[in-house]
Formats: structure tokens, C-alpha cells, sequence
């Protein structure tokens, strides 16, 4: 990955936006900063107005791992476009995934309440995804290995990926990012995509980044990431939107 802010990103900022690209956003981690409670994220105002001029440009998309509903009273703007629960959640789409495929292991969870709580783990019922998180456990290997064992032999139909201290369960016929972005692209009636995340799951869009989108992951990481070019951390993505509205306002 480059540097977004370098020469050479500076120039695919510039060259993807004059295709007129959908703008597409993860949530936590990019819009908002990460917090030890997830009830508390919110994007700060100024990232919200900021937002909501560059919706009057061009269209954009919010792609979170949350729920539609929860991420939406948290945005400060209204987006052409939210999907939610890693792509599963599309409120436009015409095909849903089978959710009924995790009424089994979310009684399997309800049994091991008291283990989980215990453990430090909290687990979110999101109804297209279950999230086990356990970024406040006392003892995160301990956690680590609870989550691991519950979800030993997971039912085919469910798959599961980490994330920023989480684990999330969906059903496996469940579209992720990279199929959310594609088909908002194409909704949008745009050519190509600017999208900014900085997660696991985040990487299914930067695998499937089409000639002349742009992927931005927000943190450098340990490597291995897909996105064509990086931000230092998520202060920065504040920079990028006015990069962006400079650029497309100037047009």
C-alpha cells in the first residue's frame, strides 16, 4: 500500500473522482472512531457536515458491519445508501439471506450466557449476523478460546471472520462488502468506487476493486491488505473529505 496523501495518491484521488465514482464508507474505525462500547460511536459533526456536502455531489454509501437501523441514527447525514450487518443487510435488494440459518446457534449461545458473560464476552443480535465481542474481557485469550470452542464444527451454513476484537457469525449465502459495493455501483449508476475501511471484512471490497475504483484502508496494519493506498489513522479521514469536496467542488 501507498501512502493516500503522497504524490502518487494524490493523483488516483484526483483521476477517480473525475469518473464520478459512488463514495463508500465503512463506519467503525473510518466515520467514527473506534470506542470500548459501540453504543457510544457516533461520527463528529464536523466529518457529518462534511458528509452531507458531499452527498449533494455525488452519491454516497455507508457498508458497516451494524445493523441499517443502528448505524443509521449515528451518521449525522442522510446517505443515498446504507448497508449493513457486512453486506447481508441491504434494504434495496431484491434477494435476502436466509437468516432463519442462525436460529440454531443463537439458542447455543442463549444456553452459554452465563459462560459468555463470565468470559467478558457480549454477544450482538443483529438478526442477519451475530457478533461475539470481547474487546472488554479481562482475559482475551480466555475469550478468545470460549468464542473459539462455541463455534467449533459451525453448521456449513453459517460462516464466521474476525474483526477488531469480534467474531461474527453469518448465514453463508450472505452477500459481504465487496458483493454490497459492486451491486451499489451499479445502483448508482456509477463507473467506478471510492471506498474507504479499515477492517476484515473491509477487504472483500479491496479484493474486488474494479480498474479505476480507488480502496483506501484507514491504519497500515501488519500488511497484507488489498487496498490500493492507506491513511495514517482514522484523524485523518476527516482530510480526505475535504480533499474530495475541493476536488469535485472544483468541477
Amino acid at each position: 500500500m501507498k501512502r493516500l496523501f503522497d504524490r502518487d495518491g494524490r493523483r488516483a484521488l484526483e483521476a477517480a473522482l473525475r469518473a464520478r465514482p459512488l463514495l463508500a464508507f465503512d463506519f467503525d474505525g473510518t466515520l467514527a472512531p473506534i470506542v470500548d462500547r459501540p453504543d457510544q460511536a457516533r461520527v463528529a459533526p464536523g466529518v457529518s457536515e462534511r458528509l452531507g456536502r458531499l452527498a449533494q455531489l455525488q452519491p454516497v454509501a455507508v457498508v458497516t458491519g451494524r445493523a441499517v437501523a443502528d448505524v443509521a441514527r449515528r451518521l449525522g447525514f442522510t446517505p443515498r445508501f446504507i448497508v449493513g450487518n457486512h453486506g447481508a443487510e441491504d434494504p434495496e435488494a431484491d434477494l435476502r439471506p436466509d437468516v432463519g440459518r442462525l436460529d440454531r446457534l443463537r439458542a447455543q449461545l442463549a444456553a452459554r450466557a452465563g459462560d459468555l458473560q463470565a468470559a467478558g464476552v457480549e454477544l450482538e443480535d443483529k438478526r442477519f449476523s451475530l457478533a461475539l465481542h470481547y474487546r472488554l474481557a479481562p482475559d482475551r485469550p480466555r475469550a478468545m478460546a470460549l468464542i473459539d470452542a462455541l463455534l467449533d464444527g459451525l453448521d456449513p451454513a453459517l460462516k464466521a471472520f474476525g474483526g477488531k476484537h469480534v467474531v461474527n457469525v453469518v448465514p453463508a449465502d450472505a452477500p459481504d462488502k465487496g458483493d454490497a459495493v459492486v451491486a451499489l455501483v451499479r445502483r448508482a449508476g456509477c463507473a467506478a468506487a471510492v471506498f474507504v475501511g479499515d477492517d476484515v471484512n473491509d477487504e472483500a471490497v479491496f479484493a474486488r476493486a474494479a480498474p479505476g475504483w480507488l480502496t483506501v484502508r484507514v491504519g497500515r496494519g501488519g500488511g497484507g491488505s488489498r487496498a490500493a493506498f492507506f491513511l495514517a489513522d482514522h484523524t485523518e479521514v476527516e482530510a480526505l473529505l475535504d480533499s474530495m469536496l475541493a476536488l469535485l467542488g472544483a468541477r
